[in-house]
């Protein structure tokens, strides 16, 4: 979505190359302040209990009713570990334990970045929420791959079914696919 006023003064902007600068950016008329648009920092767990992961069937677009891995926006005031137990609790009420980092998987057609997780349940406790229509532990040859939400979660989870069986590594992944529901075809802002 384009900024069209100042978030500080509610003046009118106008798109331009700040000096020192080499990607337009919305300056307020008056004020001059500088307004940027950024991409958006997801973060998630793949939590896995017993030799299943657990997926959470989404009950919000985009992608309703696909399945995903328990993931979400930051919230201000909030590390990435403490977002992605959070996004955890609210999609499936399911507490963690060994919370370590699995990865970061940039996804170039949104503009977001997606910090990933991984962990296990503390305990074998977890159900739907508002923002889940099921909740389910998946053994790997089960995970419902023709409907899972989004490429990144794809990828991670491809990913860490491989490292089940050969050790865990952290890694970095550029993602350019397109899919139902992205920015491209219209969902996501502009």
């Amino acid at each position: 979505m384009k900024i069209k006023f100042c978030n500080y003064c509610g003046a009118k902007v106008e798109y331009k190359i700040p000096a020192s600068d080499d990607h337009k950016r919305a300056i307020c008329t008056q004020c001059k302040a500088i307004h940027y648009q950024n991409p958006k920092i997801i973060t998630g767990v793949i939590v896995e209990h017993e030799g299943q992961i657990l997926l959470a069937k989404r009950a919000i677009q985009p992608r309703y009713g696909t399945w995903t891995l328990p993931a979400g926006f930051m919230e201000l005031g909030e590390t990435v570990q403490a977002g992605a137990r959070r996004e955890c609790f609210e999609e499936t009420e399911a507490k963690l334990k060994n919370v370590e980092f699995f990865g970061i998987y940039n996804t170039i057609s949104n503009s977001q970045v997606y910090t990933i997780f991984r962990a296990q349940l503390d305990v074998k406790h977890f159900t739907a929420t508002a923002e889940s229509l099921d909740v389910k532990l998946y053994y790997p040859k089960d995970i419902p791959w023709d409907n899972i939400a989004f490429p990144c979660v794809e990828h991670a989870l491809k990913r860490f079914v491989k490292e089940m069986k050969t050790g865990f590594t952290i890694a970095l992944e550029d993602i350019h696919e397109d899919f139902e529901g992205s920015r491209k075809t219209g969902y996501f802002d502009n």
